[in-house]
């Protein structure tokens, strides 16, 4: 199954129904945990994704969250959230222990794909930077461009990235295309362009985590 970005970034991905443990993720992941539980054999893991634009709106974050717990936790065994703080300022962390379910550590899916310990190590040197993943640079003009106004008043750009200094792509596949597309971005920006590779990060060896300790449940 290959999603539709557009449907992800406004209407998610249904869950199939079927596994023991239900991973409740942002649609800007949908590619990569599909590509994990494919490459990994995880069929018990079953997978809903909350649409990609409640990034644009991170206060409806945990909310969203919530209703899918409250909806379909009976169904599975466990159940997981694959986002990470995402500018909810820690209010995602606390709705999650109040619903007693565990969540992916970082404070965005930037950290968690360069790896939590080398974003944080890079932090005091990169906080000039604009980061954008595979999904963010398929999605660019939805994300970025329109709701900032971008495509109406390319004026503004100066004002919200004139304290930057150059856009990083953290790409998670080695995409000629998406790399062409990400240089772009940056041209569009006005910003130097930086590429790295960093694959999945985190997200792998914490999703492998959660496979591991349903399986032996």
């Amino acid at each position: 199954m290959t999603p539709n970005d557009a449907a992800l970034t406004v209407e998610g991905l249904e869950a199939r129904g079927k596994g023991k443990v239900l991973l409740i993720a942002c649609g800007a992941l949908a590619h990569e945990i599909l590509a994990l539980t494919a490459a990994n054999g995880w069929d018990h893991l079953d997978l809903q994704c909350l649409p990609a634009n409640l990034h644009l709106w991170p206060d409806r974050i945990p909310a969203a969250v919530e209703a899918a717990v409250i909806q379909r936790r009976a169904a599975y065994d466990a159940v997981f959230i694959v986002y990470a703080d995402c500018g909810t300022g820690g209010l995602l962390a606390a709705k999650c222990a109040e619903l007693g379910v565990e969540m992916v550590e970082g404070p965005h899916c930037y950290s968690f794909f360069e790896g939590n310990a080398a974003f944080a190590a890079k932090a005091e040197e990169e906080f000039t930077a604009f980061y954008l993943t595979d999904f963010l640079v398929r999605q660019f003009d939805a994300f970025v461009w329109r709701p900032m106004g971008l495509d109406r008043h390319p004026e503004l750009r100066d004002m919200y990235f004139g304290n930057y200094t150059k856009l990083v792509y953290q790409a998670q596949t080695d995409n000629p295309t998406l790399d062409a597309k990400a240089e772009d971005c940056a041209r569009r920006l006005g910003l130097a362009y930086e590429r790295r590779f960093t694959g999945y990060g985190d997200l792998a060896p914490r999703l492998r985590q959660v496979a591991g300790q349903v399986a032996l449940a």
